[in-house]
């Protein structure tokens, strides 16, 4: 059966309605030179049945290992009216509310969900959301620089505590426009931003310190005095979050004296499947004094002229509707399927749930940590607290245990040698709330074997 219902008889009868004499005949204003004659390496198409059945042949092929995978991208337990309801057809085929007076129940739905990401980060204004965290992080860059009217300077700290692929797209995405990001060490006892790399720096002109929390080791910066230190040296703070993470730590708002200027992150773990990498979508906060340089679109409350309440686009300062010249940003739209399920999901969880979800974290990460160190030849390369990730050093190559424990059916975290080299074969660990006591044994148990192979090899 084809996907596409129309007969050649219905497509004679629409050509003839438009007195055209074929499909072609409408794209005749391209050159044939430009024309792509054939697809190189596109099967022949296949009918709904054989396509389902060839995607279910692959998908046994992956099986379902046991992941302790974390680095940005989280498994969490999502209740199955998370997607019952985002799937409905008023969610699903919604397209961008151009048109209030169409769309009042996706713009009310944007508008429930800046409520509640503000709320979480303790911010005053939220955006209709963004594409990931890592173009939320290069988004906030660009925004400090407009926003921060006292710097000249084109110039953001990224500590290397900050996720490497959060550096790497900011500096695709923002490092054309001149700005430059520049990195700050990290103590190799703590895992933590180094201050005394930090106090060097001062004094000299800088737009914003990026301070991620928990870092992307899993531990806990200090943000208070971070914050602190930043706005005393005449820098905005950029705050880089995980959202469940939210529910125990304070959040960027009440970060140090004055709070955090921006806060960014990825929504993933509100709702969101794995899903092989994606689509993600990022949150972005601020204090109302930024939000004219704030990138995207802002959803509004308001009455009408019956003084009936209504929701409309308050802010949307882009391309589509400014000069190219003053747009924020080209951000034209949001992730607003993955939005959905995230509001969903905050909203059923509540604040009560969403805390139990991040205390489980932390607990099952410490359970980890321990059970993973008794095995000989690993140990914690980092002191202090953490949050649901933690940092392994192994007596063998990295690479070589993660074969062995794939094979034994576990995906047993993440390689750090490429991005951290100086610290030997480091493996990054994660645990939620979806892992058990059996599976933190087993794991312990294959990790044993696996290092014995690893030395084999």
């Amino acid at each position: 059966m084809a996907f596409i219902p129309h007969t050649e008889h219905d497509i004679r009868e629409m050509l003839a309605v438009i007195d055209a004499p074929s499909i072609d005949a409408l794209f005749d204003e391209i050159p044939a030179a430009l024309r792509v004659q054939g697809l190189e390496g596109i099967p022949e198409a296949m009918s709904e049945m054989a396509i389902a059945r060839l995607m279910s042949e692959r998908a046994r092929q992956d099986g379902i290992p046991l992941s302790f995978l974390g680095a940005g991208a989280y498994e969490h337990h999502i209740p199955s009216a998370v997607w019952a309801i985002t799937t409905r057809g008023e969610f699903y085929s919604a397209y961008t509310p151009y048109q209030a007076e169409a769309s009042q129940g996706t713009l009310q739905l944007i508008h429930e969900y800046q409520t509640m990401i503000s709320s979480l980060t303790g911010m005053e204004v939220s955006n209709a959301s963004l594409y990931d965290g890592g173009s939320a992080v290069a988004e906030a860059a660009l925004m400090a620089v407009r926003a921060h009217r006292k710097s000249k300077s084109l110039r953001i700290l990224v500590p290397s505590t900050v996720n490497p692929n959060y550096r790497r797209v900011a500096v695709s995405t923002a490092g054309n426009q001149g700005l430059r990001f520049e990195s700050v060490a990290y103590s190799r006892e703590t895992g933590c931003i180094d201050r005394l790399a930090l106090e060097a720096l001062r004094g000299e002109d800088l737009a914003a310190l990026v301070i991620q929390q928990p870092n992307f080791f899993g531990q806990l910066e200090d943000v208070d005095a971070l914050t602190d230190w930043a706005h005393s040296a005449g820098m905005m703070v950029i705050a880089v979050v995980n959202p469940t993470s939210l529910a125990m730590l304070n959040p960027p708002g009440a970060w140090g004296t004055k709070g955090a200027d921006i806060c960014v992150g990825e929504g993933q773990p509100l709702g969101v499947p794995l899903s092989s990498g994606g689509p993600y979508f990022g949150f972005m906060t601020t204090r109302l004094e930024y939000v004219r340089a704030m990138p995207g679109r802002i959803v509004g409350r308001t009455v009408d002229l019956e003084g009936k309440q209504g929701y409309t686009l308050t802010l949307q300062a882009r391309e589509q509707h400014i000069r190219r010249g003053k747009a924020t940003s080209n951000i034209c739209t949001n992730q607003g399927l993955l939005m959905t399920a995230a509001t969903i999901y905050m909203s059923l969880l509540g604040p009560a749930g969403l805390a139990k979800v991040a205390e489980s974290c932390m607990v099952r990460t410490q359970q980890l940590q321990s059970a993973l160190c008794r095995v000989r030849g690993v140990r914690a390369a980092f002191t202090g607290a953490r949050f649901h990730e933690s940092v392994l050093l192994l007596d063998r190559p990295v690479a070589a245990v993660l074969r062995s424990l794939e094979a034994q059916g576990i995906l047993g975290g993440v390689d750090l040698s490429a991005d951290y080299p100086e610290l030997g074969p480091a493996l990054l660990v994660c645990a939620t709330e979806t892992k058990t006591d059996d599976d933190i044994e087993r794991f312990a148990n294959a990790l044993g074997v696996a290092r014995q192979d690893a030395r084999a090899a």
